[in-house]
């Protein structure tokens, strides 16, 4: 079981090895800390804290006799402190002479052990390079001429138990958070990019499969994408295919209605037929052409908005119709430009057919661009705002077949925006008008 987990890429076994690759980082800086401190940081023996931890033990061996002083020391001795008692300097195993401490001079010293007090100490660095016994030690010689050695087992580094405990569990949190940010960075990395895809694949039905990539886990995930934005791309060329030879194929047989009317002797009925009859050819083809933009999706590319509204504006100035715009004088986007000027055209058409004073207002919001053709006209009923977004629904009134289109505008307008990962909505402005808004989403 261990061993199937473990030669996977799987997201426990990901999880397993940022434990353990944690545990390893707290301990090698640990031992680092350890061997550092060691080596280098060996305070004077007044800030180790032992002088104050003699003091006491000195007081209470002295008073005892001499024959039990020795059972005394053994008996203070401690994992924190060794005591050893001796008759005679000699008996102790000394690399020479330590350094006197002399307590007339110092107010804590003889605070701690009086103003007459013989009292050396000694430093790792006192004994010869390299040597096993090299450890902190104070001598202290008492009022009948015998010695006492204190000697702690280990360096304190001049820090306190608390403050050592608090290094230790700090480097292991900072080793913890180090490795944790490495692995949840390489897992990131693959969810980001996946997502990045999933986005992308919202605005453009024909990207490109995902990169397989990650832990066994996100792998799956990603290759279940892949297999249902193949099965959409799939269905969506079968259905744009099939409804495209469908038109294709009506061409005949309203070719064949338009040559029978010929020979009809009822001239009203005929001019009736002719007219249905190139109703119908003028659906077929714009449903031709609707079906064709679907499959020839432009590619994206950088291009200045503004400069692409701004032209538009000038050339219904060239037919003598007075466009506004309001924006600013450049936006570059990441986007396609002719799929949005067809968007834009149509809407102005719509806006110059329908109502008067078209205008357009180009801004930037957060990641988003909005651009909003407004005008002065009747304005759409509230219930049909959603309804002339249906292919081949037409208002009745000032918007009916006889002043031109078949339906499909709004239609294809709102299916190439959303293509972009955008969204055009419609509604009636408060003093009157018709102002239709397409969102377009922006990286910067």
């Amino acid at each position: 079981m261990i061993r199937r987990v473990l030669g996977r890429d799987t997201l426990r076994r990901r999880i397993a090895l940022t434990i353990f690759a944690a545990l390893l980082a707290s301990l090698a800086l640990n031992a680092l800390f350890v061997q550092l401190a060691g080596n280098w940081a060996r305070p004077p023996i007044e800030r180790t804290g032992l002088l104050e931890q003699i003091a006491v033990t000195t007081r209470m061996i002295e008073t005892a006799p001499a024959e039990l002083r020795e059972q005394l020391a053994q008996a203070a001795s401690s994992s924190a402190l060794q005591v050893t008692w001796q008759a005679r300097r000699a008996g102790l195993a000394l690399p020479g002479a330590g350094i006197l401490l002399d307590s007339a001079t110092d107010p804590d010293l003889r605070a701690l052990y009086g103003a007459t007090r013989h009292m050396e100490v000694f430093n790792p660095d006192d004994w010869p390079a390299g040597s096993p016994d090299a450890h902190y030690m104070a001598l202290l010689r008492l009022a009948d001429g015998s010695w006492l050695a204190f000697v702690p087992p280990e360096r304190s580094w001049g820090l306190s138990v608390e403050a050592r405990i608090a290094v230790v569990l700090g480097l292991g949190l900072i080793a913890t958070l180090l490795v944790a940010w490495l692995a949840t960075r390489q897992l990131a990395n693959p969810l980001q990019r996946f997502a990045g895809a999933v986005r992308r694949f919202g605005g453009d039905l024909q990207a490109p499969p995902i990169a397989i990539e990650g832990p066994e886990e996100i792998r799956q995930a990603i290759i279940a994408f892949n297999i249902m934005q193949a099965q959409i791309q799939h269905f969506i060329r079968e259905r744009t295919h099939m409804l495209a030879a469908i038109s294709h194929d009506l061409r005949a047989p309203l070719t064949r209605l338009r040559l029978r009317s010929e020979f009809m002797e009822d001239k009203e009925h005929q001019a009736k037929l002719v007219r249905d009859v190139e109703e119908m050819q003028t659906m077929i083809n714009a449903a031709l052409a609707f079906f064709r933009e679907g499959t020839q999706v432009e590619q994206r590319t950088a291009y200045d908005l503004s400069e692409l509204l701004q032209t538009l504006v000038d050339d219904y100035r060239d037919q003598g119709i007075a466009v506004g715009f309001y924006g600013p004088a450049h936006l570059v986007h990441d986007g396609r430009p002719l799929a949005t000027k067809r968007v834009i055209v149509n809407l102005l058409e719509n806006a110059v057919k329908y109502a008067k004073a078209p205008r357009i207002a180009l801004s930037r919001g957060e990641h988003r661009i909005v651009i909003e053709v407004g005008d002065e006209g009747p304005g759409i009923p509230e219930e049909a705002l959603q309804r002339v977004f249906d292919p081949f629904f037409r208002l009745e009134g000032s918007r009916n077949r006889d002043t031109g289109g078949v339906g499909l505008g709004l239609s294809a307008a709102r299916a190439s925006i959303r293509e972009q990962g955008g969204e055009l909505t419609l509604r009636n402005r408060a003093g009157g008008g018709l102002l239709a808004r397409a969102e377009l989403p922006d990286e910067h």
